[in-house]
C-alpha cells in the first residue's frame, strides 16, 4: 500500500463491500488449485476480530484464518487476494488507532515469514514478536526475508 498516512483505515475495516458473502466459480484452473468452487469472501473487520483471538506467544498465519473462515462459512476456500489486503487493512487500523490494539504482528505470511507491509516493516514486526519470546531467522542473500522460527510449534490452535 502507498501513502498509509493519508488513509483512513478505521474507516476501511468497517466498510463490508457487501460482504460476506460466498460466491460460485467456474474457472477450471482456480477450482483444481483451490480445492472446490464455494469461494468465501470475508469483510475487513473479521479479519480484525479474529486477529485480536490470537494470544501474547502464538502466531497465526493468513492462510490458516482462510481456512477457519471457509470452514466458519461452508465455502471451500477464501478468497486469497483479498485475505492479504484485508490483513494489512487491519494493522494499519490498528496502528491508527489510541485504544483497542489488534496484535497484527502476531498474524504472518506463508511459512511463517514477516509482513512487510505492517506499519514498520519487518522491523517493528521483528521487535515485537522477540519481545513475546519469538526466535526471527533471515534467510536469503539477496532478497531477505524473515520468518519466525519454528513458528508451526506456537501457532494458535482454534479449538
Amino acid at each position: 500500500m502507498a501513502n498509509e498516512d493519508k488513509k483512513d483505515f478505521n474507516a476501511m475495516l468497517h466498510d463490508s463491500k457487501d460482504m460476506p458473502k460466498i460466491q460460485t466459480i467456474t474457472d477450471v484452473k482456480s477450482i483444481k488449485k483451490y480445492g472446490g468452487n464455494k469461494m468465501y469472501f470475508a469483510p475487513p473487520i473479521d479479519y480484525d476480530k479474529v486477529m485480536k483471538l490470537i494470544p501474547y506467544g502464538k502466531v497465526i498465519t493468513v492462510g490458516k484464518i482462510r481456512e477457519y473462515f471457509s470452514k466458519m462459512s461452508g465455502a471451500d476456500f477464501t478468497e486469497p487476494i483479498t485475505a492479504g489486503i484485508f490483513v494489512s487493512i487491519a494493522a494499519w487500523a490498528s496502528y491508527q488507532r489510541s485504544a483497542d490494539e489488534t496484535p497484527y504482528w502476531r498474524t504472518l505470511k506463508a511459512d511463517g515469514e514477516l509482513n512487510a507491509k505492517y506499519p514498520g516493516g519487518v522491523e517493528a514486526q521483528k521487535e515485537k514478536l522477540e519481545e513475546e519470546g519469538h526466535t526471527i531467522i533471515q534467510k536469503g542473500r539477496k532478497n531477505i526475508r524473515y520468518y519466525v522460527k519454528d513458528y508451526e510449534d506456537v501457532l494458535f490452535n482454534w479449538n
